[in-house]
């Protein structure tokens, strides 16, 4: 007999906020973190606009030296992390560490720091180049970092499936404990490439919105969306079986029910013809939820804001929810937040499970030209009232990776 696994704390920063109540705070009242990129001079650029974090301060994690010593995302996931721990109330000490595991994913990772390493090696030369740049530049080093923070000694890994990343991460975490290789998990995912690099090989790729206009580029499923804008931050969520939340008397926010993956096979970067590869992944969370496609009640999309992932996610969607797909509400919370790659999984489950406990749907904001390919009720612009009780969060990465979580409402 397997556990079954709950949510018990959250953590975020993310362009809408530097913390979970700022965070859902803008996800309800619809508004938008995507503005000119600062860190750097965008000229010549085809897409010169990001969503930042904003105003960040670290000094509750790191001391001043530990900081310059850790790249923006390993930050960002300790930021988040300890939000999500203190949240859930969870002690970690000596009696419970090897019970506790780690499991954070980054499509990218520390790529500031290799650009950073790279002008230093060909400017001043190999002598020059900082003995912390392997440990501050690797994937891994989030859960790393912070299972050296908190003192978690369970099960410590990292999943690297782009876009899918900490969607991925979750659903491992979850596996985890439902198998009883742990009794609580750190999971989820951080981002921080809004980099010269990583905005310009987006940009060569063709994948970001050219829009001058930060507050309206991003507009998923519209007829006139025209590529996603990069974002940054952390998302992270404390599992547990149900068990231990139980024993220690936890506040349950939430229980994740059902997991699925899948790989396209097709193409690098573009996402299978009809949603082939989401449509398996979408079917085996259903299937390992153990319920039917009209138990649905609300879905947060992948909803890039590009011209293929829009119209492919919606006809996976039809095809695995038939007619149900047209009675319930879909939204693109990316249309608020940018898209934050391997981060992006974790902060739309935050936003899921609130949503889900505090009776509303998030908006897809900048919705106001209907696709016929694109033909379901994506919650346009404004938030609104309604229950639910059972939700999926759909996540797809270059490569032809596939992530689907579904949760629903505690019910003891």
């Amino acid at each position: 007999m397997s556990n079954r696994v709950v949510i018990t704390g959250v953590g975020t920063i993310n362009p809408l906020g530097n913390n979970v109540s700022d965070y859902i705070n803008g996800i309800k009242n619809g508004d938008c973190g995507i503005d000119h990129i600062s860190f750097f001079d965008t000229e010549g650029y085809s897409s010169r606009i990001a969503a930042e974090v904003k105003a960040p301060d670290f000094s509750d994690v790191l001391d001043p030296k530990e900081i310059r010593r850790t790249s923006r995302f390993i930050i960002f996931a300790l930021k988040a992390a300890v939000e999500a721990v203190r949240h859930s109330g969870l002690e970690i000490n000596e009696t419970n560490a090897n019970d506790i595991g780690v499991e954070i994913g980054s499509g990218i990772g520390g790529i500031e720091i290799l650009e950073q390493t790279t002008r230093t090696l060909i400017n001043k030369g190999p002598s020059k180049v900082s003995p912390f740049t392997v440990p501050m530049m690797i994937i891994d080093m989030a859960s790393g970092m912070v299972s050296i923070k908190t003192g978690a000694k369970g099960p410590n890994s990292s999943s690297v499936t782009a876009c899918a990343s900490s969607t991925h991460s979750i659903g491992n975490a979850f596996r985890l404990i439902q198998r009883g290789d742990a009794k609580a998990m750190i999971a989820g995912g951080a981002e921080a490439c809004i980099t010269p690099v990583g905005v310009s090989s987006f940009c060569a790729a063709r994948s970001l919105s050219p829009n001058e206009d930060p507050k309206t580029a991003c507009r998923p499923f519209d007829a006139n969306r025209d590529g996603f804008v990069m974002g940054e931050g952390a998302g992270i969520l404390v599992l547990e079986s149900l068990d231990h939340a139980k024993a220690r008397g936890a506040n349950i926010l939430g229980e994740i029910i059902g997991f699925g993956s899948s790989g396209d096979a097709y193409h690098i970067t573009a996402p299978a013809e009809e949603g082939e590869g989401a449509q398996r992944a979408i079917k085996m969370a259903l299937n390992d939820a153990k319920i039917n496609a009209t138990d649905i009640g609300y879905i947060n999309a992948h909803g890039t804001s590009t011209k293929l992932n829009d119209k492919n996610e919606s006809f996976a969607i039809k095809s695995t929810l038939g007619d149900h797909a047209y009675n319930i509400n879909i939204s693109s919370t990316k249309s608020m937040t940018g898209h934050l790659l391997g981060a992006a999984g974790a902060i739309e489950l935050i936003a899921t499970v609130d949503a889900m406990n505090n009776d509303y749907i998030p908006p897809t904001i900048n919705y106001h030209s209907k696709d016929d390919d694109c033909d379901l009720n994506y919650t346009p612009n404004t938030t609104i009232d309604a229950s639910f009780d059972v939700a999926m969060s759909n996540s797809f990465g270059f490569g032809g990776h596939n992530a689907v979580i579904v949760v629903k409402k505690f019910a003891g």
